[in-house]
């Protein structure tokens, strides 16, 4: 690990400063990912800017949304009372996604920022890395690529967005809140991570030195039913091979409004737009279900090692709307 400055911000302000003013120096919240790699020899900044004792956490109320601080850590959100009550699958992905001690740690914004989990982008050992050394290849298209992408990918990079909880804040139109050397501005999550395409090396919109503040959710409407359901290789501390977040309202049973997005197997939190269109004011049957899970893979792209995912997510997805519908298995 090289040696690197570091400096503790006494307020927002002055830690988008020091950081948009230089190109080697990063922000350090939760510090897990960054930390590990800089290890590695992936990272290397040269200042890093603590952010971790600035007044951003917190959890604000009204009537139909909540603010959450970017420093607000996962196990805090999940014991919201709101959220167990009107968010209960951003619930199940906060408790399924990490480890308790590693929920106590991680925040909110972090974990929209975590970098990729592709072995080949975390081993510098690996020369073809798009996303770390830009035209050098990827790896992972040629290689072992089973707990990578179909959904987004490009010729020049097939890494994995890992995030549990992005799945159901992108199906609820979660709002994330910067603050830049410009002032503030406000980008929906469906806007925020980028696919690789060209660029992979460029994986959301922020720039350079700006700071997420907050994430603003909107709340399910009363009567609405959710439920995020991920499918992994071991129950504990495992990430998703698929998964999928969904929240329905329903009338006699028919789907009046419908809220799908897809986990472990997109390169950003994957909103299945085609999904939706065909629950809207169908009725809620597995055929209606198996529809919607075609529409959500249509377009999906495999390697050798990720063809399963294909299958694998439609039923993800089928077995989430079941649950949600109260349909039997």
């Amino acid at each position: 690990m090289r040696p690197f400055e570091y400096v503790r911000a006494a307020d927002a302000g002055q830690a988008v400063a020091m950081v948009s003013a230089d190109p080697n120096t990063s922000f350090l919240a939760g510090g897990t990912t960054q930390l590990d790699l800089m290890k590695d020899g992936v990272l290397g900044p040269e200042r890093l800017v603590d952010i971790t004792r600035l007044p951003l956490g917190g959890i604000t109320h009204t009537g139909s949304a909540i603010r959450v601080g970017a420093l607000t850590t996962m196990e805090e959100l999940a014991a919201d009372p709101v959220v167990i009550e009107r968010l209960s699958f951003v619930r199940e992905a906060l408790l399924l996604g990490a480890s308790t001690q590693l929920r106590n740690m991680a925040t909110i914004g972090g974990n929209l920022l975590q970098r990729a989990r592709c072995r080949y982008f975390r081993d510098p050992t690996v020369a073809s890395c798009n996303k770390r050394d830009p035209g050098s290849g990827c790896a992972a298209i040629t290689g072992f690529a089973r707990m990578h992408a179909i959904l987004g990918t490009s010729e020049h990079c097939i890494a994995l967005h890992a995030s549990d909880v992005a799945v159901p804040l992108a199906a609820l139109d979660a709002v994330v809140h910067v603050q830049g050397v410009n002032g503030p501005r406000s980008i929906p999550l469906t806007e925020f991570h980028l696919p690789p395409g060209d660029t992979p090396h460029i994986e959301n919109v922020l720039r350079h030195g700006e700071l997420i503040t907050a994430v603003e959710v909107p709340l399910l409407p009363e009567g609405a039913r959710s439920h995020y359901l991920k499918v992994r290789d071991r129950v504990s501390y495992e990430f998703a091979l698929t998964s999928a977040g969904a929240a329905l309202v329903m009338e006699d049973g028919i789907i009046r409004e419908a809220r799908v997005a897809l986990g472990g197997v997109g390169t950003i939190p994957w909103r299945a737009w085609g999904a939706e269109g065909v629950l809207r004011g169908a009725a809620a049957r597995r055929d209606t279900f198996r529809a919607a899970a075609d529409a959500a893979l249509e377009g999906a792209r495999t390697q050798p090692g990720t063809a399963f995912k294909v299958d694998l997510a439609k039923r993800t997805l089928v077995r989430t709307l079941e649950i949600i519908a109260g349909a039997e298995s």
